[in-house]
């Protein structure tokens, strides 16, 4: 697959899947735009793509800030000219309680991340994605399709929430020409839990969850879905989800 002369945007670019897409990209020519909010980590992608790859653009940003967001689709355009392709990648995983309560303290951060966010830079992106006929794509999860804990309650909803709007984008704006699709991994290995504050040393191997195929999925996998996914193979496909999950939703 090709993205030669292709301008693609890529959040939550500093790890995991947003890094493995935003190299798989430039090695097949496109010029990325990685956004992060962990310049640090940016840095270290963008110097993996500009040596196997098409040199790769990075902005800091906090996206679940609409004045950042704005400013990534404005920085992009300025520094290329179009957009052709926008991956909504970045999200956060915070646990939180009804019982206790604790679901207040983390429930506006896991929403402005996990799809506010998604809901701004798709608004101010739609006019140069009309231009290009391009195509976004929104990395959600299967705790959009079933509640997988109890303590990711706000994790999931705003999944489902991100799910739903694909489909609602896709209905508005195919008319114009621009496909929306969701790829919903299941349990990848990237610093999601990490980051979320648990503590296991990333032994994988040993963690509650368990899937069919009896292992993890790793970040270039869901990156090759996301590009078949962006690609012209998939021309005639929008509004769809893909799940890739090593069977988890059997279980």
């Amino acid at each position: 697959m090709s993205f030669k002369n292709k301008v693609v945007i890529v959040t939550g670019a500093s790890s995991g899947i947003g890094a493995a897409a935003a190299l798989k990209f430039s090695k097949e020519g496109a010029a990325v735009v990685m956004v992060a909010r962990d310049e640090v980590k940016l840095k270290a992608v963008k110097k993996k793509c500009d040596a196997e790859g098409w040199p790769a653009f990075i902005i800091k940003a906090d996206i679940s800030e609409e004045e950042e967001a704005e400013s990534v689709i404005e920085k992009t355009v300025n520094e290329f000219g179009k957009i052709d392709i926008l991956i909504n990648n970045a999200g956060i995983l915070r646990c939180g309680r009804i019982v206790d309560g604790s679901i207040l303290e983390t429930y506006d951060e896991v929403m402005n991340t996990n799809i506010r966010a998604v809901v701004y830079l798709t608004t101010y992106a739609t006019p140069h994605l009309i231009k290009s006929s391009g195509n976004i794509v929104n990395i959600s999860t299967i705790g959009g399709e079933r509640v997988i804990c109890s303590e990711y309650n706000a994790y999931c909803v705003s999944k489902a929430a991100l799910t739903h709007f694909t489909r609602a984008a896709a209905m508005e704006l195919g008319e114009h020409g621009v496909r929306v699709n969701t790829v919903s991994p299941g349990i990848v290995r990237t610093d999601l839990l990490k980051n979320a504050g648990f503590n296991d040393d990333n032994n994988y191997d040993n963690f509650i969850f368990k899937t069919v195929m009896n292992k993890w999925t790793e970040p270039e996998e869901i990156a090759d879905l996301i590009l078949y996914v962006a690609s012209d193979k998939a021309k005639s496909i929008t509004g769809s989800n893909f799940v890739s999950d090593n069977g988890n939703l059997l279980i």
